[in-house]
């Protein structure tokens, strides 16, 4: 039995409950290519071989017995800042940390729909950065050029999926880092509704601006997956009404409303979209044009939501701090964060919470308008490896306002957004663009993005296996 790697979340369900392969089966040949890959992708900071083996012999007693749940036998991935029980939570971070004892709720929600965690895949420290490099576990390499990040902070998950290491993973999303890794690796990347996924044991993450979502080849396995992590742990502060999101991959969104937003949102440092991305971001409007909907460029009326995004981003770095095992070790740009998340963390971040009700007022004025909004996910496409590993604070943020300034705002406002692939630029690197919609829209946007793979059929491009298989040049 050969192992597919074209085979998607759904397509690899459906065999494993009419019996036609093993998730033994599976989820060895899943370790064979993550060991094979390790070397030049380096998309794992925890494999957990042993244990996914036994709960795979667990899955094909379940399923002989007749057992039928959404993903059971599946092999995942989850990010490393996710709690698997048995497994540490390094975020990222240097150190030796001690294994958890339970695992987190939307990991507890993949097992009860009969996933197998194969691993925990590689993230920047505290997932700051749009990059996934770090002394803790090295670089993270991009399937389609290895000399290139996947992005980040989910870029471990992303590389995973990209080179068919798993049909699917979680991330998390803060300022983008399920959406960016998604554009720079040619996968669909949904950033759902603050609260759909569950960020138990925390109520919220990072302030409320980080959301679990999904990364995946296709519409459709990256609904399933999110429809089987959906759901909350009964202390979770949000907690947004059910969708059923595989139902609407496959309904007619109607002839929608779209606006096309090219012009970044308001930042204090500069950003420029790169012609070659604005390029196909146009493209794909003009794809949208003529699947008839309405497409018309217009940009939300952010404002200064910049102010709003700092207070908790650094607030909620500050609190990863306090609770580090081994605060010394960490990146000094952390300890910087740290320090004006502290300074910021009172007075500052109240008025910051306070004002997205104002936001939501506003920008929920926009989609009166419009029903969409078509942006772009990146202005740039991924940089080199150790483009930002080395450089100071001030240098990092230019750096990333610059390749990445259009993500963030949907993390203050809390609503959805889904990565969808936009094409190849330059020497073949992915770029994409992003579907944005108002308070708990993930149906709407899974139709429009499956109505778009429909057409473009992103998924039947893949990265050299060259690349995902051999080590680096030197």
């Amino acid at each position: 039995m050969t192992y597919d790697r074209s085979a998607g979340l759904v397509e690899t369900a459906r065999a494993l409950a009419d019996g036609t392969i093993t998730s033994r089966a599976l989820v060895e040949q899943s370790l064979a290519r993550i060991e094979a890959s390790q070397g030049s992708l380096n998309a794992f900071r925890i494999v957990r071989a042993r244990a996914a083996l036994a709960e795979a012999a667990a899955a094909d007693a379940q399923l002989a017995a007749g057992v039928r749940t959404p993903l059971l036998g599946v092999p995942v991935a989850v990010k490393d800042d996710m709690d698997v029980a048995g497994e540490p939570t390094a975020f990222g971070c240097r150190g030796e940390f001690p294994a958890v004892a339970r695992d987190g709720e939307a990991v507890r929600r993949l097992r009860a729909a009969g996933a197998v965690i194969v691993g925990k895949t590689n993230t920047c420290e505290f997932g700051q950065w749009p990059f996934t490099e770090g002394p803790a576990f090295g670089a993270t390499r991009n399937p389609w050029n290895p000399d290139h990040t996947p992005g980040g902070s989910s870029g471990g998950s992303a590389a995973a999926v990209a080179a068919g290491l798993v049909p699917a993973a979680l991330g998390s999303d803060g300022a983008g880092s399920v959406r960016i890794p998604a554009s720079w690796t040619h996968l669909v990347g949904i950033k759902p509704q603050r609260g759909r996924v569950s960020t138990w044991p925390r109520g919220e993450s990072f302030q409320g601006i980080t959301v679990n979502g999904t990364l995946a080849r296709t519409v459709a396995d990256a609904a399933l997956l999110l429809d089987a992590a959906a759901g909350n742990h009964p202390l979770d502060p949000h907690r947004p009404p059910a969708v059923d999101a595989s139902a609407a991959v496959g309904r007619d969104p109607g002839r929608l409303r779209v606006a096309l937003a090219l012009k970044p949102p308001f930042t204090a440092l500069p950003a420029r979209l790169q012609p070659e991305v604005r390029a196909r971001v146009v493209e794909l409007a003009e794809r949208l044009s003529a699947l008839g909907h309405t497409v018309e460029e217009a940009d939300p009326p952010y404002g200064q939501i910049g102010l709003t995004f700092i207070p908790r981003a650094t607030a909620g770095i500050a609190e990863r701090v306090r609770e580090a095992p081994f605060p010394a070790l960490l990146d000094r740009r952390t300890r910087d964060a740290a320090r004006l998340g502290g300074l910021l963390g009172g007075v500052p971040l109240r008025a910051a919470r306070r004002a997205e009700a104002v936001l939501h007022r506003r920008l929920g004025g926009f989609f009166t308008s419009y029903d969409v909004v078509l942006a772009p996910t990146t202005a740039a496409p991924p940089p080199r490896i150790g483009a930002m590993l080395e450089l100071s604070g001030p240098a990092t943020d230019r750096a990333m306002i610059a390749a990445c300034p259009y993500a963030w705002p949907w993390n203050v406002l809390g609503w959805p957004g889904v990565n969808v692939p936009a094409g190849f630029v330059g020497e073949g690197l992915p770029v994409g663009a992003q579907l944005l919609g108002p308070a708990n829209s993930e149906p709407l946007l899974l139709s429009l993005a499956a109505q778009l793979e429909a057409e473009l059929r992103w998924h039947e491009a893949w990265p050299p296996e060259q690349a995902v298989v051999d080590s680096p040049a030197a």
